[in-house]
C-alpha cells in the first residue's frame, strides 16, 4: 500500500484547508485509514480515522467539530477537511492505513504511512 498526501500549506488562524491522500496498491487490506500529526518537539498524535468498510469516523478531542475525515472509495482517496484552524494545529500531517486496530488513534497499529504534508497556521 502506498500513500501520498497533498494539500498542506500556510493558512491564517480561523482558515480552512483540505488534505488529500491518494491510496494505491493493495487497497482492499486497508480497513482503517486516517491522519496523524506531529508538531515540532511533540509526540505524534492521531487526529482522525475512518473505517473504510463502515464509514464510521473517529476524532481526537482537540479537533472534534472542526475536522472532518471522508473517503472516496472509487477514487481511492481519503480527505481531511480542516476548519477553524488554530496555531496549535501546525504540524506535519501523515496519512496512515491499517488492516486492523484495537485503538484507532494509537499509531502502533498503522503499518502504512505517507511521507507527510506540512500544515502551518499563523
Amino acid at each position: 500500500v502506498q500513500l501520498v498526501e497533498s494539500g498542506g500549506g500556510l493558512v491564517q488562524a480561523g482558515g480552512s484547508l483540505t488534505l488529500s491522500c491518494e491510496v494505491s496498491g493493495n487497497t482492499y487490506i486497508t480497513a482503517y485509514m486516517g491522519w496523524f500529526r506531529q508538531a515540532p518537539g511533540k509526540e505524534r498524535e492521531g487526529v482522525a480515522v475512518i473505517s473504510t468498510g463502515t464509514g464510521i469516523t473517529y476524532y481526537a478531542d482537540s479537533v472534534k467539530g472542526r475536522f472532518t475525515i471522508s473517503q472516496d472509495s472509487v477514487k481511492n482517496m481519503v480527505y481531511l477537511q480542516m476548519n477553524s484552524l488554530k496555531p496549535e494545529d501546525t504540524a506535519m500531517y501523515y496519512c496512515v492505513a491499517a488492516t486492523w486496530v484495537l485503538d484507532v488513534l494509537v499509531e502502533n497499529y498503522y503499518t502504512y504511512w505517507g511521507q507527510g504534508t506540512q500544515v502551518t497556521v499563523s
